[in-house]
């Protein structure tokens, strides 16, 4: 289903598109890492799409940094990413020994002014973003009744594992509601793997999974029939309109089945804060960082070590395998997606904040 020229044309344009777009380095390898081990810490548990995206790119970055040093990807989940956050905000290494990976999960609290917040984006230097997308999916016996709304599946009573209502399951917690769905979701787990493995065991029936996590572990339980894709979340076209995922396009989008179902609007306050938060948990979710005391110089070669990874012949064909069909943001790219990440408009934060409160009784003090 992937492997169709069309979309490996759309990778490559892209993949050119961004890497023209970034900032120039110039002779930027005067810092070398020879002998050195780069920890790149990611505040999730080692189960889910973070992990898998992370592993993806160390020994990739290992490869292509000066100096080739050892890159060795940490675990350090807690309080829906917060707490690792937190950890990376007072850590001062300067030399380029130390990286982390974002996620939407982490994205989130910051923008709805969480109390568990002690970091501040705008303190970090990004030196790469990473689109990806995700997957809703429900067990066999609901799947084979799902034809496109969810119109004869709204009396279901559905259980759903979430590491928490502002962490990035705030994504498909409000799709769900948009659709009318009566949802319990289980918080507490530390990771979207953990949610899986919920789902495996029959504990919860409705699941979904980040591009990189469902293409590694759900594929395998739809081609044993084990689970049934139901909807991706989409992608931005070039315009800023929700399209079908390029990584996925025999399946609809959710704007695609939010039209179709009864009761759910593509239009108002609730879609636009829906759209929002979109954005900034998927097109562009994940980041990768280095403190903000790293010097030009250190960011100008994690630049250089991620644009020359990215014009390798076998980067696009090995990145669609393993994330999807997304583009790798360097230099201004990245910044613009940084940009988009850590902003919302204050009426969707809004209608977020009065919706946590309403449905779930969570209150931002």
């Amino acid at each position: 289903m992937r492997k169709d020229n069309l979309r490996r044309t759309v990778v490559a344009a892209a993949l050119a598109g961004v890497v023209a777009g970034s900032v120039g380095t110039g002779a930027a390898a005067a810092q070398d890492l020879a002998g050195k081990t780069v920890e790149f810490v990611i505040p999730f548990a080692e189960s889910g799409g973070s992990a898998a995206w992370a592993n993806f790119f160390a020994p990739l970055l290992s490869k292509h940094l000066a100096g080739n040093p050892t890159v060795v990807v940490r675990y350090r989940p807690g309080a829906g990413s917060t707490e690792g956050a937190n950890w990376f905000q007072e850590q001062k290494t300067a030399d380029g020994t130390l990286i982390f990976g974002t996620s939407g999960s982490t994205q989130f609290p910051y923008l709805l002014d969480d109390p568990r917040v002690r970091y501040e984006y705008k303190d970090w230097k990004v030196v790469l973003s990473s689109g990806t997308g995700g997957v809703v999916y429900l067990p066999p016996d609901l799947g084979e009744r799902f034809d496109g709304d969810f119109d004869d599946l709204k009396d279901e009573n559905y259980l759903y594992g979430s590491q928490g209502a502002t962490t990035l399951d705030l994504v498909p917690l409000l799709a769900f509601k948009l659709l009318g769905l009566q949802v319990d979701p289980v918080f507490g787990i530390e990771g979207r793997g953990d949610g899986r493995l919920m789902f495996e065991r029959g504990e919860a029936n409705i699941d979904y999974q980040t591009t990189s996590a469902y293409l590694k572990s759900v594929v395998p339980l739809v081609e044993q029939k084990l689970a049934v894709p139901a909807f991706s979340y989409g992608a931005l076209d070039a315009d800023g309109n929700i399209v079908r995922d390029p990584t996925f396009p025999d399946l609809p989008s959710f704007k695609e089945v939010c039209e179709a179902t009864e009761g759910c609007e593509t239009s108002g306050v609730g879609w636009d804060a829906w759209k929002a938060f979109f954005v900034s948990g998927f097109a562009a979710q994940k980041l990768i960082y280095l403190p903000g005391g790293a010097s030009q110089e250190v960011v100008d070669m994690y630049t250089k070590a991620f644009e020359d990874m990215i014009a390798q012949p076998e980067f696009a064909k090995n990145s669609e395998e393993t994330l999807g069909v997304y583009p790798q943001g360097v230099g201004k790219a990245a910044m613009a997606a940084h940009e988009q990440a850590i902003t919302v408009t204050p009426e969707a934060k809004q209608y977020v904040l009065d919706w946590l409160k309403e449905d779930y009784g969570i209150t931002m003090q």
